[in-house]
């Protein structure tokens, strides 16, 4: 336009010069040209306009939390979404169902539940990074939001509907399972689905005997009771608990205070459906004519009745006689071809069906199968059924029967979960199988399954509650329910089944579960909807399940409720009616405990049992990196040697053997690898490492060396020694004590059975070993240093460690020596023994060795008292050989009880240092009230009765006779 006004004659070009193909855009110097090579100058710029999403919210207070409902800013195509915000955590539910009229005979409602890890910040760890199938909580959290809703929807509307509820965002500080229920009523509300809502749904909590509304999750774990509440502003819906053992009492206190709270969800509905609900549309509902009705009613009503009379019916029987009544109903509507009612056939004899039995229960007090309301069907247990199993259970109630099963393992095979909220792990686990040849079909096995989920996991709230802790028993439990018959309340017969089964694994349970279902047949007035007249039924029936208003299942011990699940199919059930059940329930639930109880009434003990132990054992992380080897080499060779399975923690420890001799088998070699505290008289396995002409050194207890003595190999000679053992036998040795040089002393005849002498037919005991205090073995670290020592003559070193009497038994620190060690430490004592020496010392030696030594050998009395009473903090007191007569004495002749004559070298506060012959030096400590008189030279008579840490002999002055 702007160019246009500046230039007439671009007016009146023709059009065809314009194109801007070719370029006849500007006119130059009054003439027609090309466009210049520059481009055009940008057109400007248009903005998008600003889009505005009319949302409408409504926020409100319950238990001091505040809840907001929006809607319209996100899922705006939905037929109906909300978000439900409390605090940091938000949930979106939407529902949305199907266009067409499909022809089928059921509501087919399917709810999902979905938690995305986004919701917390995390990436997922699978492989792909990303959610799988759905999870247990999953479809836990789906079906807690169906159980209310479902009911609800009128009578005849068939046409599919669909809930998705996901976790936008979470704190961890609350479940959203509960916001999602509520969030789907009021999307449900927004909708034009026709449903009879609201619905509120709550969650309650008990702190120290204090309800709380709306608990957290810590506050969760603190609690007693977690009880879920569903209802419409008059009536009960739906009931979930999990309690640790609440009285019914108490239970039904925690209902009414839920009942007011939850109602406070209804009203904020209302105002937000009034703001931006759709007009409720006009659905086709499958509905029976009257005309229909009666005419099948006509038709089969006394035949039924006839069947549903006669308690000689089985369940299969009853089923077939009311299959033959059908299929003749159907030949006469075929004969006078009623289309119309042939079409409905199924409904309206089930309908028919479930007329007299609802009317016989109400007016006559008797059930399908002849027993009374309140009568239990007759029981059957047995505990240990499958006797090599860990724990093991039938139980049966009537036609239900369930095999129960328990499977015990180590901490680290406690299942990981991987929810928004909750634990990080679960312990004790509850499987539950419902197979097709259980009620006689043929079906297909698949996944996870929500019925069984369900179920299991009502059974697994009803047996946590007296599972010990943790502390008191490490074990993670397994139990699997299989269901071998049903015909009703198979989830309490598992409740029966699983107690038992866990008393026979010798769990430490304090007492038993049981649970019962009770059902309820009411009679209502057609024209206000209220129940008229109405029975409480004690351990339900299937049919009765299929044909009544409610299962409710209940199950605890003597003292309380551990865990209930309300299910109804009417509108809603007033909640007095539902208090008014936990009665004949408690009195049901007693008398199954009564039957458990004589059939296993205490855990059994597991002495005799081939039940897992669990070891729970303390090392340093140091002894623990042995133990694992590289790479956890050791620790897998173990475990594939001994099948058991070991984990480690920080200075810990677990094994979790398959029977008590496999675990005995990996303390073994776990002591073999690590080594554990010797004391004297132990029994060690070891493996012999080198044989020497005076014995064999055996590599035992986390590879120290021990010496094997040719005397202790047998009760007989032995002349040879290769002729009994071997370098690489396996042995197992007692410890004896020590000998003078520190080797640790084994003893394989201790352990060996005692023989009979062949000449005169005595008896040859051994010396007895006397059982001393656990000792614990110095290391190397805590032994003097031998520098330091060498600043001493070793007439000092002895006087000053000798602080104790020879006679005072006291626990030697041991030094645990090799074989090389020992035979080094010989050619070191000699080198040194001559190196002390001096000149003049020398000289009195050549001449000493001219002279007979006089050594006098020690006679039996004296050996007696040895062996019976000398001890010292150095020397080992267990030593059972003679004393010899041995020219010329040496350092290593020297024996315990030697008598020798020994001349005073020199005179020490404390004691003499004595010249023995041949180089050699001892000591002798002063005795109280004792002679202390002598001068250097005189000669004494004196006897060996221990050696110093370094090998010098003590003596102590022998009496002359």
């Amino acid at each position: 336009m702007a160019a246009s006004r500046s230039n007439p004659l671009l007016n009146s070009l023709p059009r065809f010069l314009t194109w801007r193909s070719l370029g006849f855009r500007t006119i130059c110097s009054g003439r027609l040209g090309f466009a210049p090579s520059d481009p055009d100058p940008e057109p400007p710029v248009s903005t998008a306009g600003t889009k505005f999403l009319e949302t409408f919210k409504e926020e409100f207070e319950i238990g001091s939390r505040l809840i907001t409902f929006e809607t319209g800013k996100i899922a705006r195509f939905a037929n109906g979404s909300v978000v439900l915000g409390m605090e940091e955590t938000k949930v979106l539910s939407t529902v949305t169902s199907s266009k067409g009229d499909s022809v089928r005979d059921f509501l087919p409602l399917t709810v999902d539940y979905q938690e995305k890890q986004f919701a917390q910040g995390v990436i997922p760890s699978t492989y792909l990074r990303r959610e799988g199938a759905p999870k247990e909580r999953e479809l836990l959290c789906g079906r807690l939001i169906d159980r209310p809703i479902r009911p609800l929807f009128p009578a005849g509307f068939y046409h599919e509907v669909q809930v998705m509820a996901s976790v936008l965002s979470s704190d961890g500080r609350r479940d959203p399972d509960v916001m999602a229920a509520n969030a789907t009523s009021a999307a449900l509300m927004l909708s034009d689905i026709p449903w009879g809502g609201p619905i509120g749904v709550i969650r309650i909590g008990r702190i120290c005997g204090q309800f709380v509304v709306n608990p957290t999750m810590d506050e969760l774990s603190l609690s007693d009771l977690n009880l879920v509440y569903a209802c419409t502003k008059d009536k009960t819906l739906m009931i979930d608990v999990q309690a640790g053992g609440i009285s019914e009492k108490d239970l039904e206190a925690g209902l009414r205070l839920a009942h007011p709270e939850a109602v406070k969800y209804l009203e904020p509905q209302i105002r937000l459906a009034a703001k931006a609900g759709k007009h409720k549309k006009d659905y086709k509902l499958s509905l029976v004519s009257d005309r229909t009705l009666e005419k099948v009613r006509n038709l089969t009503e006394a035949k039924i009745e006839a069947v549903f009379t006669d308690p000689s019916y089985g369940k299969f029987e009853r089923g077939e006689a009311l299959d033959n009544i059908a299929q003749e109903v159907k030949r006469t509507l075929e004969e006078e071809c009623d289309t119309e009612s042939l079409t409905v056939l199924s409904k309206v004899v089930d309908r028919v069906r479930k007329g007299v039995v609802r009317n016989r229960i109400i007016a006559e007090g008797f059930r399908v199968d002849g027993r009374h309301l309140d009568e239990v069907r007759p029981l059957y247990c047995e505990a240990g059924y499958l006797p090599n199993l860990h724990g093991s259970s039938l139980f049966s109630r009537g036609d239900t029967q369930v095999l129960c099963t328990v499977t015990l393992g180590a901490p680290r095979d406690a299942q990981r979960l991987d929810s928004l909220v909750g634990p990080p792990t679960k312990r004790f686990m509850l499987h539950y199988s419902f197979p097709p040849f259980s009620i006689n079909e043929v079906g297909k096995r698949v996944g996870l399954n929500r019925r069984e989920v369900g179920h299991g996991t009502l059974a697994e709230k009803a047996l946590l509650a007296v599972l010990p802790p943790e502390d008191d028993f490490p074990y993670t439990v397994r139990i699997n329910s299989e269901v071998m018959a049903s015909d009703g309340s198979t989830s309490m017969a598992t409740v029966c089944g699983g107690s038992m089964a866990m008393m026979d694994a010798g769990i430490p349970l304090q007492e038993h579960v049981a649970g019962v279902s009770v059902g309820l047949v009411s009679e209502v007035d057609p024209s206000t909807g209220e129940i008229k007249d109405y029975r409480i039924v004690t351990d339900i029936l299937g049919l009765e399940d299929h044909l009544g208003d409610m299962d409710f299942k209940i199950a605890g011990t003597r003292k309380g409720v551990t865990a209930v699940q309300l299910d109804i199919k009417p509108a809603g059930i007033p909640l007095d009616i539902i208090c008014e059940c936990l009665e004949p329930a408690l009195k049901g639930r007693l008398q199954i405990l009564a039957r458990m109880d004589q059939e296993i009434s205490a855990p059994r003990t597991q002495d005799h049992r081939n039940s897992p132990r669990l070891a729970t054992l303390k090392f340093s992380n140091d002894a623990l990196r042995r133990l694992i080897g590289p790479l956890g080499v050791l620790k897998r060779k173990i475990e594939e040697d001994t099948g058991a399975r070991m984990s480690v923690s920080d200075e810990t420890l677990t094994i979790l053997a398959k029977n008590q001799t496999v675990l005995e088998r990996v303390q073994e070699k776990i002591d073999f690898i690590i080594g554990r505290e010797i004391e004297v008289g132990g029994i060690y396995k070891g493996i012999v490492s080198s044989i020497k002409e005076y014995g064999a050194f055996v590599e035992f207890n986390g590879g120290q060396q021990g010496l094997l003595h040719v005397s202790e190999l047998s009760h007989e000679p032995v002349s040879k020694i290769s002729d009994v053992i071997s370098v690489g036998q396996q042995l197992s040795l007692m410890c004896i004590g020590q000998d003078v040089r520190g080797n640790i002393k084994l003893s394989l005849k201790a352990t060996l059975p005692q023989l009979k002498s062949k000449k005169n037919n005595v008896t040859e005991e051994p010396v007895p070993v006397i059982k001393e205090a656990p000792k614990v073995w110095t290391s190397v670290g805590n032994l003097p240093n031998e520098q330091e020592e060498q600043k001493l003559t070793d007439a000092e070193l002895m006087l000053s460690r000798s602080t104790v009497k020879p006679s005072t038994s006291s626990n030697p620190g041991f030094l645990i020596r090799s074989a090389a060690e020992c035979d080094e430490e010989d050619k070191t004592v000699s080198l040194n023994q001559g190196s002390k020496s001096n000149s003049k010392t020398l000289r009195a030696t050549k001449r000493d060795r001219k002279q007979k030594t006089k050594v006098l050998e020690s006679d039996d009395s004296d050996a007696s008292i040895y062996s019976s009473g000398q001890s010292s903090h150095t020397v080992d007191r267990f030593n059972d050989e003679d004393a010899k007569v041995v020219s010329p004495l040496s350092a290593k002749s020297l024996k315990l009880g030697m008598k020798i004559a020994a001349k005073v070298y020199q005179i020490r506060a404390l004691g003499l240092v004595l010249d023995l012959g041949n180089g050699v030096r001892g000591m002798y400590r002063f005795e109280t009230n004792g002679k202390r008189d002598f001068e250097i030279g005189d000669e004494l008579l004196v006897k060996c009765t221990s050696f110093s840490s370094k090998g010098l002999p003590v003596m102590s002055l022998v009496d002359d006779e």
